[in-house]
């Protein structure tokens, strides 16, 4: 049997982090945050019992360097280490080590991960055990001929996968031979980003089909209990914006289905913890498996609204060795999850870094807000755009729907453009509400059906005027114990005559927007980002809509392409380089 959990590492940051810190505390356990520099002031921080710097500003270079992450857990004397969702929490390297370590991995066995976290090889195992399957690759193809090769035995359109790729990123679909060779690369670019693997397999894209998928939970006896439904079939870029559970509109013999399939894959693989097995459902009904998250999911919340489930608490029992003791839990009410993102939905969800400025949560009956911030915090364009998530919960559908528009209508964020005003839409959409029961979204709604006529966003770029940020070490004793202290300089200079003692940072005020295009003789950077991929070189000739570089920004590929027909004047920037929002990137000439 495994030990108990007294301290717990958490292996993440933002709102998840603070979700279990929450759980921990709630449980009696003590939680252990980690930061990268950013971060320093993260709410995640806060909340934890104690925190460590990973001296660094990158993922690469914080939440992905397994050697800072078991020293952390070392000095702070933890027992145990919950990986949350995204950066290592699929990553059987990661887990090994922890065990290795002498620590408990709240999580799957490495085997598991490996067998499912990979995507070519969950299929190898969802085809052993019988679950339905779109044709695909069952390993990873090399290159873009490879790709076209299988378009010409099973046709258009197909999606190109991130055989270690989650939450969407490392995913493309193409709908014509021309993009294949672009589409191949980009997804490789983005899965070696968001999860330092490359490798892609392809299968056939189902057209409009609903995304669902089944929470799971296993123990170490071999029980299996699937938690609920959700329907996740709201999204954008093949990234989820809106989720619900139970999903709505299945017949009983698709939940069926759904349920016995999720049981026989997660068994085959000797599961262990929380997982998702997810799956495609066509138009004409027809079930095929996607992939298994062997982690907690973003949406994990609506399948415990409507089972009274902390599935994060279950984590904790299950890796000390619990049992579960109860069958499938009996679904209750309804419940939605919004994701709050820091993305402007008018500039077709353009990611869109930025501080904080306002953050009111609204509250009142069935509302939950899970929150990574805080008023006055800064979103980073080095990590994930989400902001908080809300969700809403009803007896039914319907009441959960009337509860999310007084939700939304409540919820202020100030700073940034955030995708509320999308939501505070979609849910008077009659695709989404189904009002006369035909529910109408399908994954890529958005980009096909939706008519987005959201204006972009208009509000100022409320900056706070503060000296660069230099800062200073110093140490201190705390009931006996050292410790080290980061503190901005100015901080330091506190006496008379100081022109920053005790005066807050003054506001600046200005009304630039930076798009790509926005005048005639230059592109400039929408959003702070990096480049990633430059398609021109100088003296090139393109006409409007040709694509001139790529550029990365919250983990997400952003493609630019020209405003107009000319000449390549001049390249402002270099592949690899980060730039600010509104940096000049390409000068064109007649």
């Amino acid at each position: 049997m495994a030990g108990l959990i007294r301290k717990v590492l958490i292996a993440n940051r933002g709102e998840i982090a603070v979700r279990i810190a929450r759980a921990a505390k709630d449980s009696g356990r003590l939680s252990v945050a980690v930061y990268a520099d950013q971060d320093r002031d993260s709410l995640h921080v806060k909340v934890a019992d104690e925190a460590y710097a990973l001296n660094g500003v990158t993922s690469a270079e914080t939440y992905l360097v397994i050697e800072k992450l078991l020293s952390i857990a070392r000095r702070s004397n933890c027992d145990s280490v919950h990986p949350g969702y995204g950066f290592l929490a699929e990553n059987a390297e990661f887990a090994r080590a922890v065990i290795q370590a002498g620590l408990i991995w709240i999580g799957p066995a490495p085997e598991a991960i490996e067998k499912l976290g990979d995507k070519v090889s969950a299929r190898h195992v969802a085809e052993k055990v019988g679950a339905p399957l779109a044709p695909g690759t069952l390993d990873p193809v090399a290159n873009a001929k490879e790709v076209l090769d299988f378009v010409a035995s099973h046709g258009l359109p197909v999606a190109i996968k991130a055989a270690y790729g989650g939450g969407g990123r490392g995913i493309k679909v193409a709908y014509q031979e021309s993009e294949v060779e672009e589409l191949f690369e980009s997804a490789t670019r983005e899965a070696i980003a968001a999860f330092g693997r490359g490798e892609c397999f392809v299968e056939k894209y189902l057209e409009k089909p609903r995304h669902v998928e089944t929470q799971c939970l296993a123990d170490s006896k071999g029980n299996v209990v699937v938690v609920s439904t959700r329907d996740c079939s709201l999204q954008r870029r093949h990234q989820k914006l809106v989720e619900e559970a139970p999903a709505p509109f299945l017949s009983a013999e698709q939940n069926q289905k759904l349920y016995d399939a999720s049981k026989a894959i997660l068994k085959e693989v000797g599961y262990l913890g929380a997982g998702t097995c997810e799956f495609l459902i066509a138009q004409d009904g027809t079930i095929s498996f996607l992939e298994v998250n062997t982690r907690l999911q973003v949406e994990h919340p609506v399948s415990e609204q409507v089972t009274g489930l902390d599935l994060v608490r279950e984590q904790f029992r299950i890796a000390e060795g619990g049992l579960l003791d109860y069958p499938d839990p009996v679904v209750s009410g309804h419940s939605f999850e919004f994701r709050i993102n820091g993305e402007d939905p008018g500039r077709n969800f353009m990611p869109a870094p930025g501080t904080v400025h306002v953050f009111k949560a609204p509250s009142g009956p069935g509302v939950r807000v899970d929150s990574g911030v805080e008023s006055g915090d800064e979103i980073s364009g080095n990590f994930d755009s989400m902001i908080a998530k809300l969700i809403v919960t009803g007896k039914d559908r319907t009441e959960a729907l009337e509860r999310s528009r007084r939700a939304l209508a409540e919820m202020e964020v100030l700073g940034l453009p955030t995708v509320i005003p999308f939501h505070r839409k979609i849910v008077d959409d009659q695709a989404f509400v189904a009002a006369d029961g035909k529910f109408g979204v399908y994954t890529r709604w958005i980009e096909t059906e939706w008519v987005n006529d959201l204006e972009p966003w208009g509000g100022l770029a409320d900056q706070l005027e503060v000296d660069p940020v230099s800062r200073n070490s110093i140490v201190v004793e705390v009931e006996g114990k050292r410790i080290e202290v980061s503190i901005p300089e100015r901080f330091l200079h506190t006496g008379t005559g100081s022109p920053t003692a005790g005066r807050a940072p003054r506001r600046k005020v200005s009304s630039h927007h930076a798009s790509a295009g926005a005048q005639s003789g230059f592109i400039k950077a929408p959003m702070q980002s990096t480049v990633v991929k430059l398609a021109v070189k100088v003296g090139d000739k393109v006409v409007e809509g040709d694509q001139i570089l790529v550029l990365e920004a919250m983990k997400m590929e952003q493609s630019i392409p020209s405003p107009r027909a000319g000449l390549v004047k001049a390249i402002k920037v270099s592949v690899g380089e980060t730039i600010a929002s509104g940096t000049v990137l390409i000068e064109f000439e007649d």
